[in-house]
C-alpha cells in the first residue's frame, strides 16, 4: 500500500509542475569564501516575495507587512480548570470570546434563499470550545497563564486562527480522534477540551516535538483523564497511519509540517528556509500529499478529515488537497467530498480576515487590524 501512494504521489507532482530535486551534476559548484550566506529569515523573505506577489497580486504588500508585524493571540480557556472565573477575569481584560460569539449571533438563512443549503455535518462547530481575543485593532497582550486552584493552567496562548481546523472537524460526544501530526500540541489540547473524543491519538514523527506535547498535556489535562486510555500519544511515521490504522476514525486532523511562513520570517531556529534543507523544503507537497492520504485512509467511511497548514502556498494547500483526493480515487477507488465552508467565513469574518479567491477550503491572511494566520484549512468526507 505504501508503493502505491508514493509511485501515485509522484505521478501527481509530475502532472502538478511541483519543483522537484534536482539530479545531481558531476561537478558541484564550489562555493567561495568571500560570497555572502543570507540568515533563513531573509532567504524566507526574498522567496515569499517571488512567489506569494504573483499569488496574491495587490494584497501581497498588506499580507507582507502583517506577516513581519508582531503576531496576534488568543486565549484559549481550559475547561478542565476552573474555567468560569478565568473567563471573567478574560473579560475584565476586555477581551471577547470570539467562538461564543460568533456562534450565537449566528444569522440563520432565509427560508427561500436561492443559494445551496450546507449539511448539518459542515455546519455544525466542536462545541464547548472558549477563545478570547481582542478586537480588531487592539494590540493588547494577555498576560501569561498561570497555574489555577486544581493545578492545571488556566488558558494557553496561540494563533486563534489555530483553533479555526479543530472548529471546523464539528466534533460529536463519543468520536474517536485522529490528530496525525500534534506537537506542539495546541490543537490536541483543544480537541480534548470539546469533551467529545471518546479516544484521541495523539501523533508526531518527531520523538522532541512529542516531549513538548507530553508537556502540555500533563499542564493542562488532568492526569485521570490522561491515564484512561483517552489520550495515546505515538511517534510513529504519519504517512503509514492506513495501513497501521485503517478505516478506525470518525474524525482525523491533519496539520501537516509546512514552510510555518510566519516563524520562518522571525526565528532562525528550526528554520527551513536554512540552504542544508533546501532539499527537506523541496520535497513538502509530496509528504503533505501522503500525510493527507494516510488521514483519509484511517478514517471510517462517513468520517470527517480537515487538512491544514500555517502556510499562504497554495502548493501546500489547495493543490495538496485535489492531489490527495486524486490519488485517493485513482489507487484505491475512494471518494472524497470537500465541504463547503462559505458559511464557516461568515460565522468567523468579524475576528478574521479571509482570502476571497481560495479554490477549495479556506485561508486566513494576516492583516494589521487582525493579525492571526496564515491558516489554511478545507474539510473533506470520506464518502460510503
Amino acid at each position: 500500500m505504501a508503493a502505491l501512494v508514493v509511485r501515485g504521489v509522484r505521478d501527481l507532482l509530475k502532472r502538478a509542475n511541483f519543483a522537484t530535486v534536482p539530479r545531481r551534476r558531476r561537478h558541484k559548484k564550489k562555493w567561495a569564501s568571500t560570497e555572502p550566506k543570507f540568515p533563513a529569515t531573509r532567504l524566507a523573505l526574498q522567496n515569499f516575495d517571488m512567489t506569494y506577489s504573483v499569488q496574491f497580486g495587490d494584497l501581497w504588500p498588506s499580507i507582507r507587512v502583517s506577516l513581519l508585524s508582531e503576531q496576534k493571540y488568543g486565549a484559549l480557556v481550559n475547561n478542565f480548570a476552573s474555567g468560569d472565573h478565568v473567563s471573567a477575569e478574560l473579560e475584565q481584560l476586555k477581551a471577547r470570546d470570539f467562538v461564543n460569539e460568533a456562534v450565537f449571533h449566528r444569522e440563520p438563512e432565509p427560508e427561500n434563499s436561492q443559494t445551496a443549503t450546507p449539511s448539518p455535518a459542515s455546519w455544525a462547530c466542536s462545541p464547548n470550545l472558549r477563545c478570547f481575543t481582542f478586537t480588531r485593532g487592539d494590540v493588547s497582550r494577555f498576560p501569561p497563564a498561570r497555574l489555577g486552584s486544581l493545578g492545571l493552567m488556566d488558558y494557553y496562548l496561540m494563533d486563534a486562527a489555530s483553533l479555526l481546523p479543530v472548529l471546523a472537524l464539528g466534533l460529536q460526544p463519543g468520536d474517536t480522534v485522529l490528530d496525525l501530526c500534534a506537537a506542539p500540541g495546541g490543537k490536541t489540547l483543544a480537541l480534548l477540551q470539546t469533551g467529545c473524543c471518546r479516544n484521541l491519538a495523539a501523533n508526531d514523527l518527531s520523538t522532541s516535538r512529542t516531549s513538548r506535547l507530553q508537556r502540555v498535556l500533563h499542564s493542562y489535562v488532568p492526569q485521570d483523564v490522561r491515564d484512561k486510555n483517552r489520550v495515546r500519544v505515538t511517534s510513529w511515521d504519519g504517512r503509514k497511519w492506513g495501513e497501521l490504522e485503517g478505516d478506525t476514525y470518525d474524525r482525523v486532523l491533519v496539520d501537516v509540517p509546512c514552510t510555518t511562513d510566519r516563524h520562518s520570517l522571525h526565528e532562525e531556529e528550526n528554520n527551513i528556509f536554512q540552504r542544508s534543507r533546501k532539499k527537506e523544503r523541496r520535497m513538502l507537497p509530496m509528504l503533505q500529499v501522503q500525510l493527507l492520504a494516510a488521514g483519509l485512509l484511517a478514517t471510517k467511511p462517513g468520517g470527517h478529515v480537515v487538512y491544514s497548514t500555517c502556510s499562504l502556498s497554495h502548493l501546500q494547500n489547495e493543490y495538496v488537497v485535489q492531489g490527495a483526493i486524486e490519488l485517493l480515487d485513482n489507487q484505491y477507488s475512494i471518494k472524497v467530498q470537500v465541504e463547503d465552508l462559505t458559511h464557516f467565513r461568515k460565522l468567523f469574518m468579524n475576528t478574521f480576515s479571509f482570502f476571497p479567491s481560495c479554490q477549495v477550503g479556506e485561508l486566513v491572511i494576516p492583516n494589521l487590524m487582525a493579525n492571526f494566520g496564515p491558516m489554511y484549512f478545507c474539510k473533506m468526507c470520506r464518502m460510503m
